[in-house]
């Protein structure tokens, strides 16, 4: 699904999608939305949306609040995911998520706000 920047909705609006860019030119991915490629500097690169499927990157149980906000989710699981379409984005996830472990984004609500949350893949 290809749309403009201006057509941009995910979960940073409360929507249920994850979005990312590809560049028309150079066919560079990049997940941080901007008005250029940042690998060849095309204007304008095509906004999509993610399938939400990934693989486990990197990997960090919290266990201390950094706020009064999020005391009431600790434990939380934030991951580092490689999605199928080959960028890397950083979310919460299932507490016992492995290193190499094939995820599915789904989305919860997290200190007030709609974050990806990461499972594991089913069979």
């Amino acid at each position: 699904m290809s749309m403009s920047m201006a057509d941009k909705r995910d979960w940073t609006d409360g929507v249920e999608a994850i979005q990312y860019q590809e560049c028309p030119r150079c066919g560079a991915i990049q997940y941080f939305q901007r008005k250029f490629c940042c690998a060849c500097g095309a204007p304008d690169p095509t906004l999509k949306t993610a399938s939400g499927e990934g693989v486990v990157y990197a990997t960090s149980l919290v266990m201390r609040a950094a706020t009064p906000e999020t005391r009431a989710h600790v434990p939380y699981n934030v991951v580092l995911v490689d999605a199928v379409e080959g960028f890397r984005m950083m979310a919460h996830g299932d507490n016992d998520l492995a290193i190499g472990d094939k995820v599915t984004a789904t989305f919860r609500p997290f200190a007030g706000r709609l974050v990806p949350y990461f499972e594991k893949s089913k069979p």
